[in-house]
């Protein structure tokens, strides 16, 4: 990354369109070059998430599960979990089952379902969160601080949008 926060590496506009007719299509150079910087973004911020949550001693799928806990009166099921998480079931029972190992969470029995289990989030996954949320907070702050209310509302907006467009890529 450049001193002035732009990213030497990312496709340019021309880059793009030079692409798209090298190939002879006719897709919007634009909207190609969106698509391709939003991608890199997203790998950049995600490996800089798992920097930030190994701070704490979490992973990001640690901290969503905590987190996701905490927002449903700290239990749920591991079903349930996946779904909310949007990952395979056998992934939550990894992130559980290192949880359980820190004592973070806790398997019980389900009062409502005797056949199944829920996860509970501990005391001690409870102060993790709050220990962490001061620093945590004001880091996510600091991370969109260039942007101003009214522009944070749009991105909102822009984000939910191309959120809804992502099937595209895993379409059939």
């Amino acid at each position: 990354m450049a001193a002035d926060g732009t990213d030497d590496d990312s496709p340019t506009l021309d880059q793009a369109r030079r692409q798209l007719e090298h190939y002879g299509l006719g897709a919007d150079p634009q909207a190609v070059l969106v698509a391709v910087r939003l991608i890199s973004a997203g790998a950049r911020l995600g490996r800089a998430t798992e920097v930030h949550f190994a701070r704490y001693g979490l992973s990001t799928g640690r901290y969503r599960l905590l987190a996701d806990l905490e927002d449903h009166d700290g239990e749920k099921s591991p079903s349930r979990l996946a779904a909310d998480l949007g990952v395979s079931r056998a992934t939550v029972t990894g992130l559980v089952d290192g949880l359980e190992q820190e004592g973070l969470v806790a398997r019980r029995p389900s009062v409502e379902d005797g056949r199944g289990a829920v996860v509970v989030l501990t005391a001690r996954g409870a102060q993790r969160l709050r220990d962490m949320a001061p620093e945590h907070f004001a880091r996510l702050e600091e991370m969109v601080d260039e942007l101003t209310v009214d522009e944070r509302a749009v991105f909102l907006d822009l984000l939910s949008r191309v959120v809804r467009g992502i099937g595209a890529l895993t379409a059939e």
